[in-house]
């Protein structure tokens, strides 16, 4: 596949950029799974700790979505037909 790679960019010169774009993409993603997958709280030994989200403090702030939403411009009845 590599070999194939190299040759088309022999013949069309132009495409030299965009492979280099395509692999900065590709080793920029897989980095950053990479750092996600080994998070401060995350536990990949599942025989010593099975419910790892037991020992986290109470006070443990949790990351949750939250959507401001305007109430008042909702509409409070049904469609009318």
């Amino acid at each position: 596949m590599i070999r194939l790679a190299l040759e088309h960019a022999k013949k069309h010169p132009g495409l030299i950029p965009q492979f280099l774009v395509v692999l900065l993409g590709i080793g920029g993603a897989s980095t950053y799974l990479f750092r996600l997958a080994n998070g401060p709280h995350v536990n990949w030994n599942k025989k010593n700790n099975p419910e790892p989200w037991n020992q986290l403090e109470p006070t443990y702030q949790y990351k949750f979505l939250a959507i401001d939403t305007d109430y008042k411009n909702l509409k409070k009845e049904g469609p009318h037909f």
